[in-house]
């Protein structure tokens, strides 16, 4: 089900003109919590073209993951962006529905992380889905939480809230991206209950269903994001190679909406929450092209 609301989502996105509001646009750095490179991405769009997509759009690092691996070892080769890379548990797309009881894959994890990458160590694990949230108690899954907490790494997990619980419950104070901050749309009030229940926990915010409404940012989101400003994220999701001929238009309706809070709130969640949790450089303030 969860997956196929995602398909329903569809690659387009619908972007208003960068005029139609009157406030400024937030005109920071930002940081891209969720790019995938996947295999069928590569012809069509080489790391140049991601590349130059990335400085049009005024995005200064990213956490990369692709299926297979390969793809962000290739990426993150190239000098420019400060990039995050992660282990992701799908050698192909069979793996996405069995990973968390394959033992093959926590070897294939532990082999990756032995070699490292071209930007230097991986930094986490994932993205990974979970369908069904009773198979967060898979035997892989809870190894791999453990690994993650016991070797500092962050986990990027596309599961919904019950997932959440189970996966932080088997490895307590591990650093976790929730990935769309609950694309099912569950309700606010238990997004709320589960920062505040798990201290490493993060929502990144893509595809996140009623947190705009022509490009308004709602005011029960706002209220959250002021909140927990230091507990948020934003991600491209390329997951679709069709994501990336929309790479530009995607961050700009983040920095619409960024607009619309606070100025340090809106620092933190696009740059400054990534950079404090991977250890990033300062990024200077960037127009981007337009």
């Amino acid at each position: 089900m969860q997956r196929r609301r995602l398909l329903q989502a569809g690659a387009a996105c619908t972007v208003l003109p960068r005029g139609a509001w009157a406030q400024p646009l937030y005109a920071g750095p930002m940081f891209d919590a969720h790019l995938h490179y996947n295999d069928d991405a590569q012809q069509p769009h080489p790391p140049a073209d991601v590349l130059a997509r990335m400085a049009r759009a005024g995005v200064r690092g990213a956490l990369v993951n692709s299926r297979p691996n390969d793809g962000t070892l290739r990426l993150v080769a190239e000098a420019g962006p400060q990039w995050v890379p992660f282990v992701r548990l799908y050698r192909n797309r069979a793996d996405y529905t069995g990973w968390f009881a394959d033992d093959g894959i926590r070897r294939m994890v532990l082999a990756q992380l032995e070699a490292g990458s071209p930007a230097g160590p991986f930094r986490g694990l994932g993205e990974f889905h979970l369908y069904d949230s009773a198979n967060a108690d898979g035997p892989t899954a809870v190894a791999l939480m453990k690994l993650a907490r016991d070797r500092g790494l962050t986990v990027l997990a596309h599961v919904d809230d019950v997932a959440v619980d189970k996966l932080l419950g088997h490895a307590p104070g591990t650093s976790l991206i929730w990935a769309h901050a609950g694309i099912a749309g569950e309700p606010l009030a238990r997004v709320r209950e589960l920062l505040e229940k798990h201290p490493g926990l993060c929502g990144e915010l893509s595809y996140r269903p009623g947190l705009t409404q022509d490009g308004r940012l709602s005011s029960d989101w706002r209220a959250l994001l002021t909140r927990h400003a230091d507990r948020f994220l934003i991600g491209s999701d390329t997951w679709i190679t069709q994501r990336w001929q929309h790479y530009g238009d995607l961050f700009a309706d983040y920095r619409q909406w960024l607009g619309q809070l606070p100025a340090e709130v809106a620092s933190r969640i696009a740059w400054g929450n990534a950079a404090q949790r991977f250890g990033l450089r300062e990024a200077s303030a960037t127009t981007p092209a337009t």
